[in-house]
C-alpha cells in the first residue's frame, strides 16, 4: 500500500466513523454514505482518465459535502465544508501545503458551476454531476449542469441520453422582507427566554450548530454573545457561511463579523458618533472595551432606540452564561452598529487562499 492509498484509507475510516456517529436517521446516513463515497469513486476515475493524482482527487470528494451532512445545514456546501476540513487535514499531518490547497480549492469552488478554476476543481464538479445523472438517469438535468454532463459523457464515450431542465428564473428582490425588524424580532424572541450556555439547553445547541468542531462548547463557553447573533441573521433570512472566505476567524466572534461588516462589498459599519447615523430597531450594536480590555470585545441587536439609552437582546450578557434583555447607555463603550441592506445576499467570486 502506498502512502497515498493509506492516506485515503484514514479519510475513509474518519468518514464512515463521522457518519456513525451523527445524529442523523439510518436513510440520511446511507444518502451520505452514497453520495460521499460515489463522487469519491467518480472523482478518483476522472482523474486517471486526465493525468491527475486519483487520490488527491477522491479524499476531495470524500470531503466535499462533510459540512452539510456532518450539520444537516445545507447553505454552501462547497463554502462551508471547505471550512470544516481546513482544520482536519490540518491535524492529520500528512498532507503538504500544496496538497491541502488542492483539496481545499476543490470542495469550496463546488458549487460555482458557472465559472471555469483549476483541474481538480473542475474534477470535483464534474463528479458531482456525474454522480448525480448517474442516481437517476430520467430526472432532468438542471440547465446549469447541462452542457457540463454532454461534455463527460463524450470524454468518456458513453451513449446516453437525458432530459434539460428549463431556466429557472426567479426576481430576488421580489421575496425580500424587512429581514431587519425580522431579526429584532427573533433576537428579543430568543433572549428573552433566558438560554443558558450549556449543552442540556436545546436552544443554546441551536445556536452552536453551526461549528462541527467537537470541542466547540469549550470554545464558546462564556463567550458566545457573536453566536448568538450569527444564529438570528441566520433565522431571519441573512444566510452567511461559518467564515467569510479568506477572513481571519469564523463568524462565531465579533472580530470576524466586524470584519465582515466592514467588507467594500458589504459597507455596513457605521461608527457610533458617525454624522447622520441614528440605530434603528434591527441593528447589531458592537461594544468596545465594555468587559474587558480587549477592542469588540461584546456584540449585540439593537430592539429600540432612545435618547441615552438602547434597548438590546444579548447573547452572553455580560459574560455570565445566559441570554437577556437589557438597557445600556449610547455613550458607554460603544465601538458602532451595523446595518445589513434588507436585500443582501452572500456572493463570493474571489479567490479562495484558506489560512491553513
Amino acid at each position: 500500500m502506498t502512502i497515498l492509498q493509506s492516506r485515503l484509507e484514514s479519510i475513509r475510516t474518519f468518514i464512515k466513523e463521522t457518519i456513525c456517529t451523527t445524529d442523523n436517521s439510518a436513510l440520511k446516513n446511507q444518502e451520505a454514505t452514497v453520495r460521499l463515497y460515489g463522487v469519491s469513486s467518480l472523482a478518483s476515475m476522472i482523474a486517471m482518465k486526465r493525468g491527475l493524482e486519483p487520490e488527491i482527487a477522491a479524499i476531495a470528494g470524500l470531503l466535499h459535502c462533510f459540512y452539510n451532512y456532518k450539520t444537516g445545514i445545507h447553505h454552501y456546501p462547497g463554502i462551508n465544508s471547505a471550512e470544516a476540513v481546513r482544520p482536519i487535514l490540518r491535524d492529520f499531518g500528512v498532507f503538504s501545503t500544496e496538497e491541502q490547497l488542492i483539496i481545499l480549492r476543490a470542495i469550496f469552488y463546488q458549487d460555482q458551476r458557472r465559472q471555469t478554476h483549476g483541474p481538480y476543481d473542475e474534477l470535483i464538479k464534474d463528479a458531482i454531476v456525474l454522480h448525480n445523472f448517474l442516481q437517476n438517469t430520467e430526472q432532468a438535468v438542471v440547465h446549469l449542469d447541462a452542457k457540463r454532463l454532454s461534455r463527460l459523457l463524450d470524454e468518456f464515450a458513453i451513449q446516453a441520453d437525458f432530459v434539460e431542465g428549463k431556466i429557472e428564473r426567479s426576481d430576488a428582490s421580489s421575496d425580500v422582507e424587512n429581514r431587519r425588524q425580522l431579526l429584532a424580532d427573533i433576537s428579543e424572541d430568543l433572549a428573552g427566554k433566558k438560554i443558558i450556555g450549556i449543552p442540556e439547553d436545546k436552544r443554546y445547541r441551536e445556536i452552536c450548530q453551526y461549528w462541527p468542531d467537537s470541542e466547540i462548547y469549550q470554545v464558546l463557553q462564556n463567550n458566545w454573545c457573536a453566536a448568538f447573533v450569527y444564529h438570528c441573521c441566520m433565522v431571519a433570512g441573512f444566510i452567511l457561511p461559518i467564515r467569510y472566505p479568506n477572513a481571519s476567524y469564523r463568524l462565531a466572534g465579533v472580530g470576524a463579523i466586524l470584519e465582515w461588516a466592514k467588507l467594500p462589498e458589504t459597507g455596513f459599519f457605521h461608527l457610533e458618533n458617525e454624522e447622520g447615523f441614528m440605530p434603528e430597531r434591527g441593528d447589531i450594536v458592537v461594544y468596545n472595551k465594555l468587559l474587558s480590555d480587549h477592542p469588540h470585545d461584546h456584540i449585540g441587536i439593537v430592539l429600540s432606540c432612545e435618547e441615552h439609552e438602547i434597548l438590546v437582546a444579548e447573547g452572553n450578557r455580560d459574560n455570565e452564561n445566559y441570554s437577556s434583555i437589557l438597557r445600556r447607555n449610547k455613550k458607554d463603550c460603544i465601538l458602532g452598529y451595523i446595518r445589513i441592506d434588507n436585500e443582501y445576499r452572500f456572493n463570493f467570486d474571489g479567490v479562495y487562499n484558506p489560512i491553513l
